[in-house]
């Protein structure tokens, strides 16, 4: 992190990633779904309840597998990841939770975890998951 952009700075501009970040892969997985795997790595990891899914084939599949959804967001947070822990690579680690109604299924409460990269090129920035960790948040009523 340069020295001339404040820790609050660069958590805000995380944040700001981040939102627009979240908006784009809910309304990509409610709506176009077919295209999710371009907003991860090549190599990217996938944890959804427990089962462990790896690199873009295994993820379109998986994706294509699942009923059509509609997600609610109700909370988003975010923190930059300190460069020392990701060799220098931008990256910031993005927490969703909310709601999601898979077809043919009851509502239900999710948590998700992104570790979100930044592919700088010469003209801009996209942001690519590195992981993703999804997690279905049953409570008994």
């Amino acid at each position: 992190m340069a020295a001339s952009v404040d820790f609050k700075t660069y958590v805000e501009q995380a944040c700001r990633a981040a939102e627009e970040f979240a908006n784009i892969y809910y309304e990509t997985m409610d709506k176009r779904r077919r295209v999710l795997t371009r907003l991860y790595l090549d190599k990217a990891t996938l944890v959804w309840n427990g089962n462990a899914i790896s690199g873009q084939e295994a993820l379109s599949e998986f994706f294509e597998m699942l009923p059509s959804s509609e997600f609610q967001i109700n909370t988003l947070d975010c923190q930059p990841v300190h460069e020392q822990a990701t060799q220098s690579q931008t990256t910031v680690l993005v927490v969703t939770s909310g709601t999601v109604k898979f077809d043919g299924n009851k509502q239900r409460h999710f948590n998700q975890n992104f570790l979100l990269t930044a592919q700088v090129t010469p003209t801009n920035t996209v942001w690519k998951i590195a992981s993703d960790c999804f997690r279905f948040q049953d409570w008994a009523s």
